[in-house]
């Protein structure tokens, strides 16, 4: 069994699909593939079927409608952990998080890091063709989230990332009910608390070039709001902890 699994949660990405699985198999060739297709109505589902008709590292999976994000790596993270995957990596299909750079995420996770986070917010790290505007608000977020949760680390809301399979185990993933983007800053959160080693490796983000973009202001101000309550349930265990710090 191939060590490693990729997967792409795709939505309308007729026009990204067959590039960004050519790529991933450039850069990382004994990889798998896994496309989590939610009935796209652009027939994105039909290509990653017939990419899996032509390749056995390739593989579908395909759910009854759109679900979110989190639905469809909770599926897809089951998938995976069924066939005795060793590395499992999160990437978007759209192009944005770049093939290329998946093998020094990997590189860590050899390493010995039971989580990876590619980051934008390192140094090393950026974002390509966003206005500004955009920027201003993801790194207002990410800097949010850790401050609300008492996270570490520069990059939260990222979705570049791989997880050993031993690390998804730990996690407890029944309590990870985020459906969108507070997903990955719910993941993260979780993995935190569970104690495992967790490191940032520098990307550079890009704004896709081809269909359109599944984010709005809406959605990440819901997530926003959610970050707001997981903090506000976990301020007595901080306080708990702080307090244990404190005493002689």
């Amino acid at each position: 069994m191939t060590a490693t699994l990729v997967l792409i949660p795709t939505y309308n990405e007729r026009a990204n699909l067959a590039a960004i699985v050519r790529r991933v198999h450039t850069a990382v060739p004994d990889a798998d593939i896994l496309i989590v297709d939610d009935a796209s109505p652009d027939g994105t589902g039909l290509i990653a079927d017939e990419l899996a008709a032509s390749d056995e590292r390739v593989h579908v999976l395909h759910r009854p409608g759109k679900q979110g994000l989190g639905a469809a790596y909770a599926d897809a993270f089951r998938w995976g952990l069924e066939r005795d995957y060793d590395r499992l990596v999160e990437m978007d299909a759209d192009g944005s998080h770049q093939p290329e750079q998946l093998p020094a995420l990997l590189e860590a996770s050899r390493a010995g890091a039971d989580l990876v986070l590619g980051s934008r917010w390192l140094p090393g790290g950026g974002i390509e063709n966003w206005p500004w505007h955009r920027r201003l608000l993801s790194r207002g977020g990410s800097a949010y989230a850790r401050t609300v949760l008492g996270l570490p680390y520069r990059d939260v809301t990222g979705g570049f990332r791989v997880f050993t399979a031993d690390a998804l185990r730990r996690i407890r993933r029944d309590d990870v009910h985020s459906q969108g983007y507070g997903f990955q800053v719910d993941m993260l959160w979780h993995a935190h608390r569970a104690g495992l080693r967790i490191v940032e490796v520098p990307i550079t983000f890009i704004e896709r070039t081809q269909g359109r973009s599944k984010m709005t202001t809406g959605i990440v101000f819901e997530a926003m709001w959610r970050v707001t309550l997981w903090g506000l349930r976990n301020v007595p265990a901080r306080f708990r902890r702080a307090a244990d710090v404190q005493r002689p």
